[in-house]
């Protein structure tokens, strides 16, 4: 594995899959639905994604494969006009940080971040730093802030307990957030992650909808690091029971338990209101589902919705207006975000590539080469 620091610009050096890698409808995997433009998350006009993926070999023979996963819900104005969100744990053996807050009120105040399960408290601590640097505080000079931090467990390929996640790390993916195409795999805080047995991480998809009279888009990014191989489904087809050839069990998965983690975020611009919002944060578990989850005891299982709409709605005045969908109306954007949470778990297992890790472990990406003929014997 190659030698790199501080990569979000030069991943495409450091071995890492970028956005310009085949993505899962490139190799003719089937999906449901009417993707957007670019099929990621920031279809969602406003929604930025910033990265920055650490893999370094240490002297001391450690090795680093993380980093840190930034979605701000407007852009920089994330720090200034909240959105509407809700949170939901399909199951809980995992962390996201201020979900009691956003439950209370209904408003995601500032971005989401995604990194490892002992970094958490860093990423916190920069996002907080970050937005007293930005200023506009109240009258007192401090900001009153509970950001939203979620991790899964890279302890199999990363030195997890080197804390090599640092504020700066934070600050630079806040800053490097942009529109446009967001790469997937090993990269960001996905660097080191696992799913089905299979090398995986950050992957991201789209749906357009269309209600009465509009369009509105669902974007959903995942950082996947749950499963196991017995259980893995693509497009229907029940891949993990064929794809045995080299299937390398670590120690910590040798006893066949679903110990893993997924967090995934889901962004749209329709106007919802913030249990509407809860509504559309349990449907991400049914892309999951499709994938062959079933949520075990060890994982963590926690995602999280906002919408972008109803900007107006959340200044500080007195008296608030705000439009939003009926709830007869709203089947679309469940279906929806069901379509765009499988696509990006396959996107993100697609994307990802061999990695060695810390310990001598070492996580084999998907076998694109096997999956494609085992797809079209099903008919898919």
């Amino acid at each position: 594995m190659p030698r790199c620091r501080l990569a979000f610009a030069l991943y495409v050096l450091c071995g890492v899959a970028s956005a310009a890698e085949p993505r899962a409808r490139d190799l003719g995997i089937p999906f449901d639905g009417t993707p957007g433009a670019l099929n990621a998350i920031t279809d969602v006009a406003g929604v930025t994604v910033g990265q920055v993926t650490l893999i370094e070999d240490l002297p001391n023979g450690h090795k680093v494969r993380t980093g840190v996963t930034a979605i701000l819900p407007r852009g920089r104005d994330s720090f200034d006009i909240p959105t509407f969100g809700a949170s939901f744990a399909l199951n809980g053996n995992g962390e996201m940080t201020g979900t009691a807050w956003l439950e209370e009120s209904g408003e995601l105040e500032g971005p989401v971040m995604l990194t490892n399960t002992h970094s958490v408290g860093v990423v916190r601590d920069a996002v907080i730093a970050e937005r007293v640097r930005a200023g506009g505080a109240d009258a007192s000079g401090y900001w009153w802030s509970l950001p939203v931090v979620a991790e899964t467990w890279d302890g199999d390929l990363n030195d997890l307990n080197g804390f090599h996640v640092r504020p700066e790390h934070a600050a630079q993916a806040l800053r490097d957030a942009k529109s446009g195409p967001v790469a997937e795999g090993n990269v960001g805080g996905g660097t080191g992650m696992i799913c089905h047995e299979f090398k995986c991480g950050i992957g991201t998809a789209s749906r357009r909808v269309h209600i009465g009279d509009r369009d509105y888009t669902i974007g959903v990014l995942v950082q996947a690091n749950y499963g196991l191989r017995d259980s893995l489904r693509i497009a229907g087809v029940p891949v993990g029971k064929y794809l045995r050839d080299d299937r390398v069990r670590s120690a910590t998965n040798a006893a066949a338990a679903d110990t893993g983690s997924i967090i995934i975020v889901v962004a749209t611009d329709a106007p919802l209101l913030p249990q509407q919002l809860k509504r559309i944060a349990k449907r991400a578990g049914m892309g999951l589902a499709r994938m062959g989850s079933y949520a075990g005891n060890g994982s963590g299982d926690i995602f999280v919705a906002f919408s972008t709409a109803n900007a107006d709605a959340l200044h500080d005045k007195p008296l608030q207006q705000m439009s939003f969908i009926g709830n007869d109306h709203v089947d679309p954007l469940f279906e929806a975000t069901a379509q765009a949470a499988e696509e990006s778990i396959v996107n993100a297992m697609i994307a990802a590539r061999d990695m060695q890790g810390d310990g001598g472990h070492y996580a084999k990406a998907l076998p694109q080469a096997q999956l494609i003929p085992l797809l079209k014997r099903f008919g898919r």
